[in-house]
Protein backbone atom coordinates (compact mmCIF):
# COMPACT_ATOMS: atom_id res chain seq x y z
CA UNK A 1 0.00 0.00 0.00
CA UNK A 2 1.08 3.22 -1.13
CA UNK A 3 2.58 5.31 1.75
CA UNK A 4 0.13 8.64 1.65
CA UNK A 5 -0.25 10.03 5.52
CA UNK A 6 2.00 11.87 7.69
CA UNK A 7 3.44 9.59 10.11
CA UNK A 8 4.80 11.69 12.82
CA UNK A 9 4.38 10.12 15.65
CA UNK A 10 3.46 6.87 14.33
CA UNK A 11 5.66 3.96 16.23
CA UNK A 12 7.47 1.24 13.43
CA UNK A 13 4.91 -1.02 12.06
CA UNK A 14 2.17 1.57 11.85
CA UNK A 15 -0.16 2.84 9.18
CA UNK A 16 1.20 4.94 6.86
CA UNK A 17 -1.76 5.24 4.14
CA UNK A 18 -5.00 7.26 4.90
CA UNK A 19 -6.67 3.32 3.52
CA UNK A 20 -5.34 1.84 5.95
CA UNK A 21 -6.53 4.09 8.84
CA UNK A 22 -10.19 3.67 7.69
CA UNK A 23 -9.85 0.60 8.18
CA UNK A 24 -8.58 -0.10 11.47
CA UNK A 25 -11.41 2.61 12.57
CA UNK A 26 -14.06 0.36 10.84
CA UNK A 27 -12.00 -2.92 12.13
CA UNK A 28 -12.58 -1.64 15.58
CA UNK A 29 -15.53 -0.51 15.55
CA UNK A 30 -16.88 -3.50 13.91
CA UNK A 31 -14.90 -5.61 17.05
CA UNK A 32 -16.04 -4.10 19.94
CA UNK A 33 -19.49 -4.47 21.73
CA UNK A 34 -19.77 -1.08 22.11
CA UNK A 35 -19.80 2.34 20.32
CA UNK A 36 -16.48 4.26 21.29
CA UNK A 37 -16.09 8.11 21.57
CA UNK A 38 -13.48 10.04 19.24
CA UNK A 39 -11.78 10.71 22.53
CA UNK A 40 -11.60 6.74 23.08
CA UNK A 41 -10.84 6.29 19.69
CA UNK A 42 -7.98 8.72 19.37
CA UNK A 43 -6.69 7.31 22.58
CA UNK A 44 -6.56 4.04 21.70
CA UNK A 45 -4.85 4.42 17.92
CA UNK A 46 -2.73 7.56 19.19
CA UNK A 47 -1.73 5.64 22.16
CA UNK A 48 -0.33 2.98 20.82
CA UNK A 49 1.13 4.86 17.55
CA UNK A 50 -0.92 3.27 15.00
CA UNK A 51 -1.53 6.68 13.12
CA UNK A 52 -0.96 10.36 13.01
CA UNK A 53 -3.88 12.41 15.10
CA UNK A 54 -4.13 14.95 12.26
CA UNK A 55 -4.85 11.98 9.51
CA UNK A 56 -6.85 9.80 12.06
CA UNK A 57 -9.09 12.59 12.41
CA UNK A 58 -9.17 13.61 8.99
CA UNK A 59 -9.77 10.04 7.88
CA UNK A 60 -12.92 9.64 10.34
CA UNK A 61 -14.53 12.69 9.08
CA UNK A 62 -14.02 11.23 5.86
CA UNK A 63 -15.57 7.83 6.92
CA UNK A 64 -18.54 10.05 8.36
CA UNK A 65 -19.02 11.81 5.25
CA UNK A 66 -19.24 9.05 3.52
CA UNK A 67 -21.47 6.75 5.62
CA UNK A 68 -19.00 4.36 6.56
CA UNK A 69 -19.18 5.49 10.17
CA UNK A 70 -22.25 7.22 12.31
CA UNK A 71 -21.69 9.47 14.98
CA UNK A 72 -24.60 10.09 17.57
CA UNK A 73 -24.66 12.74 20.71
CA UNK A 74 -24.58 10.71 23.96
CA UNK A 75 -24.83 13.12 26.64
CA UNK A 76 -21.70 15.29 26.06
CA UNK A 77 -19.92 12.65 23.55
CA UNK A 78 -19.66 11.85 20.46
CA UNK A 79 -19.98 8.29 19.91
CA UNK A 80 -18.91 6.32 16.76
CA UNK A 81 -20.72 2.82 15.31
CA UNK A 82 -19.89 1.49 12.03
CA UNK A 83 -22.52 1.41 9.33
CA UNK A 84 -23.69 -1.58 7.52
CA UNK A 85 -21.58 -0.02 4.47
CA UNK A 86 -18.15 0.00 6.92
CA UNK A 87 -18.92 -3.13 7.68
CA UNK A 88 -18.81 -4.49 4.21
CA UNK A 89 -16.07 -2.57 3.62
CA UNK A 90 -13.44 -4.45 6.31
CA UNK A 91 -14.79 -7.47 5.63
CA UNK A 92 -13.91 -7.13 1.97
CA UNK A 93 -10.33 -5.55 2.69
CA UNK A 94 -9.16 -6.35 5.83
CA UNK A 95 -7.00 -8.99 5.51
CA UNK A 96 -5.54 -7.44 2.68
CA UNK A 97 -4.43 -3.98 4.30
CA UNK A 98 -4.15 -4.74 7.78
CA UNK A 99 -1.64 -6.30 9.42
CA UNK A 100 -2.62 -8.76 12.30
CA UNK A 101 -0.36 -6.90 14.98
CA UNK A 102 -1.76 -3.56 14.52
CA UNK A 103 -5.52 -5.07 14.68
CA UNK A 104 -4.54 -6.91 17.64
CA UNK A 105 -3.12 -4.48 19.30
CA UNK A 106 -5.62 -2.11 18.64
CA UNK A 107 -8.34 -4.32 20.02
CA UNK A 108 -6.57 -4.98 23.36
CA UNK A 109 -6.31 -1.48 23.93
CA UNK A 110 -10.05 -0.73 23.19
CA UNK A 111 -11.18 -3.39 25.59
CA UNK A 112 -8.95 -2.44 28.68
CA UNK A 113 -9.96 1.21 28.43
CA UNK A 114 -13.34 0.62 28.09
CA UNK A 115 -12.86 -2.07 31.33
CA UNK A 116 -11.26 0.81 32.92
CA UNK A 117 -14.01 3.41 31.67
CA UNK A 118 -16.77 0.80 32.87
CA UNK A 119 -14.96 0.33 36.41
CA UNK A 120 -14.97 4.33 36.84
CA UNK A 121 -18.89 3.97 36.58
CA UNK A 122 -19.42 1.45 38.44
CA UNK A 123 -17.11 1.98 41.58
CA UNK A 124 -17.31 5.22 43.55
CA UNK A 125 -13.73 6.74 44.63
CA UNK A 126 -14.20 9.99 47.01
CA UNK A 127 -11.05 12.42 47.49
CA UNK A 128 -10.81 14.51 50.44
CA UNK A 129 -8.16 17.48 51.28
CA UNK A 130 -6.93 17.40 54.60
CA UNK A 131 -4.00 20.00 56.15
CA UNK A 132 -1.55 17.19 55.79
CA UNK A 133 -2.53 15.04 52.91
CA UNK A 134 -5.28 13.24 51.52
CA UNK A 135 -8.18 10.64 52.28
CA UNK A 136 -9.02 8.62 49.59
CA UNK A 137 -12.16 6.92 50.06
CA UNK A 138 -13.18 3.59 48.05
CA UNK A 139 -16.56 2.00 47.72
CA UNK A 140 -17.33 -1.84 46.70
CA UNK A 141 -20.57 -2.97 45.45
CA UNK A 142 -23.63 -1.25 43.46
CA UNK A 143 -25.87 1.39 43.97
CA UNK A 144 -28.25 -1.57 46.02
CA UNK A 145 -25.74 -2.72 48.42
CA UNK A 146 -22.63 -1.32 49.82
CA UNK A 147 -20.01 -4.20 50.30
CA UNK A 148 -17.28 -2.21 52.37
CA UNK A 149 -16.18 0.60 52.38
CA UNK A 150 -12.25 2.00 52.90
CA UNK A 151 -10.62 5.10 53.40
CA UNK A 152 -6.61 5.12 53.37
CA UNK A 153 -4.66 8.21 53.95
CA UNK A 154 -2.35 9.34 51.32
CA UNK A 155 0.61 12.19 51.75
CA UNK A 156 0.36 13.64 48.15
CA UNK A 157 -1.94 14.23 44.64
CA UNK A 158 0.33 11.94 43.12
CA UNK A 159 -0.24 8.82 44.83
CA UNK A 160 -4.21 9.76 45.30
CA UNK A 161 -3.98 9.20 41.82
CA UNK A 162 -2.16 6.11 41.73
CA UNK A 163 -4.07 4.09 44.68
CA UNK A 164 -6.84 5.41 42.32
CA UNK A 165 -5.46 3.83 39.54
CA UNK A 166 -4.62 0.93 40.94
CA UNK A 167 -7.48 0.26 42.62
CA UNK A 168 -9.58 0.62 39.29
CA UNK A 169 -7.13 -1.83 37.46
CA UNK A 170 -8.86 -4.62 39.47
CA UNK A 171 -11.67 -3.38 42.31
CA UNK A 172 -12.82 -6.96 42.68
CA UNK A 173 -9.24 -8.66 43.32
CA UNK A 174 -8.25 -6.16 46.33
CA UNK A 175 -11.91 -6.94 47.73
CA UNK A 176 -11.18 -10.53 47.55
CA UNK A 177 -7.77 -10.35 49.02
CA UNK A 178 -9.26 -8.28 52.14
CA UNK A 179 -12.14 -10.67 52.69
CA UNK A 180 -9.52 -13.48 52.25
CA UNK A 181 -7.25 -11.24 55.03
CA UNK A 182 -9.96 -11.22 57.46
CA UNK A 183 -11.70 -14.55 57.45
CA UNK A 184 -8.75 -17.08 57.24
Amino acid sequence: MEMDAWNLGVEPGGLTSKTEIKLLICYLLKSLDAPLSKLQLSDIIQGEGLANYFELIQALDELIRDNNVKMNLEDTDEMLTVTEKGINSVEDLEMDFLPRSVKEKAVNTAIRLQTLARRERENKIEVDKLENGYNVTFFFGDEKTQLMKLTIYVADEIQVETVKKNFLEDPIKLYSEIITSLTV
